[in-house]
């Protein structure tokens, strides 16, 4: 399974992945931006330190506020900033929490699954028996 592609359809809403930076924004002027959102971070100012991070593209500082938000019960903003980042290695362990999950909804919602965990458990119960 693509990943990405399973959370392209976010991208056009533009509502949970962004993985574009300002182009605009030249090395020195970067440097400095990224120094202010450091600084932001360090004061506890999250947000204003994120904003810059996200506009600079500075992976570092993506990655720890995705550990922030981590931190804080977050698990979505942290995987998004993650993604941003990319940091694939901590971003994966909660792609796959997502995706466990939503496993667990699906099945909740198939009404042919608790029928299948029954047959299961029947066929289990038999061969103990039969034992």
């Amino acid at each position: 399974m693509d990943i990405k592609k399973s959370f392209e359809k976010f991208d056009k809403q533009n509502s949970f992945i962004r993985e574009t930076a300002n182009k605009d924004v030249k090395g020195s002027q970067k440097a400095e931006l990224n120094r202010k959102g450091n600084q932001l971070f360090n004061n506890g100012n999250i947000e204003a330190a994120k904003r810059i991070f996200m506009t600079t593209g500075y992976s570092d500082g993506l990655s720890r506020v995705g550990d922030y938000y981590k931190s804080q019960n977050r698990p979505l903003e942290a995987l998004r900033m993650y993604w941003m980042a990319p940091d694939k290695t901590k971003a994966q362990p909660l792609i796959e929490q997502v995706a466990f999950l939503l496993q667990g909804l699906i099945a909740e919602d198939n009404p042919f699954s608790e029928v299948s965990e029954t047959s299961e458990e029947q066929e289990w119960e038999q061969e103990v028996n039969n034992e």
